[in-house]
């Protein structure tokens, strides 16, 4: 066996739960005994990621592992940073 801790987190809160799952178990394994226990943490859900790595479902998890369950980003960061440039240098 092996814990896994998983993480999920929204605008001012998160939430974490400790799971015990086989040696063998992958992401797909995890997220379906979240899917099990708080299926609407799952709600937006488009990636997952192990310590900040991108994973994918079929990613072998190992002992003391951090799996983030990441949303869709909200804007491009790129274009946000522009928008930004442009606001500080416009006359107040």
């Amino acid at each position: 066996m092996k814990s896994v801790r998983v993480v999920r987190a929204w605008p001012g809160r998160h939430a974490h739960w400790t799971l015990q799952l086989d040696d063998t178990a992958t992401v797909a394994e995890a997220v379906d005994a979240i899917r099990r226990t708080a299926p609407h943490v799952l709600d937006a859900v488009a990636g997952y990621a192990v310590f900040g790595v991108r994973v994918q479902e079929a990613s072998q998890l190992h002992d003391g592992d951090r799996l983030e369950l990441l949303e869709a980003l909200q804007a491009d960061p790129k274009e946000a940073r522009r928008r930004r440039a442009a606001a500080s240098r416009t006359p107040g």
